[in-house]
């Protein structure tokens, strides 16, 4: 009876032993479970979260350059950037057309039809719950982000600097250092001025290296018409860069700039260019490459262009050691009765900036990522790049390392390659006025390292006129005051306006009339005129300076300036 006891007590014994043993595997099991899905989705997580972002005014480029990799590091956001193939400018239709809209969009003047569109979402909520960063930034210019007096609403940050100084000078005309040095350093004030140094130049050297010498280029066969063509108009009649427009900016009247007598003179004097032989006879039909490549070359003597459209031809220049090829800007006006804006305050401009989808999954993170991109250790990264790669801090002071410093200046590619100054425009950034804590400047950009990476040629040019910069020929904008009612270029107008519709009719008749007339015999050079304007009068034109004076008091009382 005990033997047969003791065997029903061993295999009970058994039993619970296997039962528990049992038990501790499974609970084994489940607990390794557990920490392996604890550390997939620790894993996941660690993974960067990929934004789509399309830039109107972006190029073919991965979001992979070492300050990107910084970014990414230090946000965990990732862009995949997409742009317009081919100077496309249907992009934002078609994707308002197909709903299909990425998370981050800048549209520059077509952010109304997304407005309109219910394609984009307002910020303000946003910026007011966590926009630490953006409110610092903006500070009392956040009533420039605003869209309209009827919907008074953020729906963008972004784009231009708040605290800007103006070290430098863009859009003018342009000379090379060599005719300049060649002729004497002569008084360049007007027109006729720039004319005769140019023609007085091309009489000696009539080949540069083999090749015709060109007296002027414009690049006036696609968008760039407006700004190698139009604007110059505008710059050499003394008028602010407000895009199309010409405003009075005390009582806010604006008229479309083509209307008046000054614009008329100046095309007049390009006609006498163009009859003279003394205008690149492909000045309306050669491509942005044919461009580039003549001013590569070294024998076009003078440009009316924005310095960030020929920096590849000046890095070229410089790179090949024809640092007299490049150019020196010039505060050029029709004659000495206008004053040339070279170095305008148009305050901070607010209109265009980066928004956000309203069908993005990731509204929040996106935003938080647009927030650190104002922080300042986001403007230290995107101005400087990563210290110790880029830059070393020397005595408490960031200086540039000497290779990056030399790139800088001489390689077109260095932005894109490091990342280095590529994601300031269109994000949000303080500006190159601006200082960060520690009171250094918030950009290597400042007046005292503009004027230390001159090539050798613009320091003779600038010590023989007594100068210490370029701007120093400038008329000085404290004499030229800040505008009251920014730059009516990044208006908002809104999509199908009667103002839209009569504004593009204008533009298309008169890029086509101006340059007809530009390339025509000057006996007909007045009556091409007249037919343009009778042309103008007839679309309602009158009809667009009412709306957009309107626009413009309307946003002087958004901003508080009248």
């Amino acid at each position: 009876m005990k033997r047969k006891l003791s065997i029903l007590l061993l295999s009970l014994l058994f039993m619970f032993a296997a039962l528990f043993l049992a038990a501790c595997s499974d609970d084994s099991d489940t607990d390794t479970s557990s920490e392996d899905d604890d550390a997939t989705e620790e894993n996941e997580s660690d993974e960067p979260l990929t934004l789509t972002f399309f830039n109107a005014d972006g190029e073919e480029k991965s979001f992979d350059d070492p300050v990107a990799q910084k970014i990414t590091e230090e946000t965990g956001i990732k862009l995949e950037m997409d742009y317009p193939v081919g100077g496309n400018d249907e992009s934002i239709p078609l994707m308002i057309a197909s709903g299909d809209y990425p998370d981050l969009i800048f549209a520059k003047g077509d952010i109304g039809k997304l407005i309109e569109a219910g394609g984009v979402i307002k910020l303000d909520e946003l910026i007011e719950e966590k926009g630490d960063n953006l409110k610092e930034l903006y500070g009392d210019q956040l009533d420039r982000l605003r869209n309209s007096i009827d919907d008074p609403s953020i729906y963008n940050v972004g784009t231009y600097g708040v605290e800007e100084a103006r070290w430098e000078t863009s859009g003018t005309f342009q000379v090379q250092l060599d005719v300049l040095r060649e002729l004497g350093y002569p008084e360049i004030r007007t027109l006729d001025d720039f004319e005769d140094a140019i023609t007085e130049y091309y009489e000696k050297y009539p080949e540069i290296d083999g090749q015709k010498t060109i007296p002027l280029s414009l690049l006036g066969s696609d968008w760039r018409w407006l700004i190698t063509v139009g604007n110059p108009a505008g710059f050499a009649a003394g008028i602010p860069d407000d895009g199309q427009w010409a405003i009075n900016d005390e009582t806010g009247e604006t008229t479309y700039k083509f209307l008046l007598p000054e614009l008329k003179e100046y095309f007049k004097w390009l006609n006498g260019m163009n009859d003279k032989g003394l205008l690149d006879p492909e000045s309306f039909t050669h491509t942005y490459d044919t461009y580039i490549s003549k001013l590569s070359s070294g024998r076009v003597l003078s440009i009316a262009d924005q310095s960030w459209n020929i920096g590849d031809a000046d890095a070229a220049l410089v790179a090949d050691g024809k640092e007299w090829k490049t150019y020196a800007p010039l505060p050029v006006t029709i004659n000495e009765e206008y004053k040339s804006q070279g170095l305008k305050d148009y305050g901070f401009a607010g209109g265009w900036g980066i928004s956000i989808s309203s069908t993005s999954e990731y509204q929040e993170e996106a935003f938080e990522f647009l927030d650190w991109m104002a922080s300042e250790e986001a403007q230290i990264l995107t101005n400087w790049g990563i210290e110790g790669e880029n830059y070393d801090v020397v005595d408490g002071k960031r200086v540039l390392q000497e290779d990056d410093r030399e790139r800088k200046n001489t390689d077109a590619d260095y932005p894109k390659e490091t990342g280095v100054g590529y994601y300031l425009y269109p994000f949000p950034q303080w500006g190159n006025g601006a200082v960060d804590s520690s009171g250094q400047p918030i950009t290597p950009d400042s007046e005292q390292n503009i004027i230390d990476n001159f090539n050798e040629a613009e320091k003779e040019v600038v010590a023989e006129y007594g100068m210490e910069n370029w701007t120093d020929w400038f008329p000085p904008e404290e004499d030229l005051g800040m505008s009251n009612h920014g730059a009516a270029a990044n208006y908002t107008i809104e999509s199908g306006s009667e103002l839209e519709i009569i504004q593009q009719k204008a533009d298309d008749l008169t890029e086509q009339r101006i340059t007809q007339a530009v390339l025509g015999d000057p006996a007909d050079f007045d009556a091409s005129w007249d037919a343009m304007i009778e042309e103008l009068e007839a679309m309602d034109i009158e009809k667009a300076n009412e709306l957009m004076t309107q626009k413009t008091l309307d946003v002087m009382e958004l901003w508080g300036t009248k």
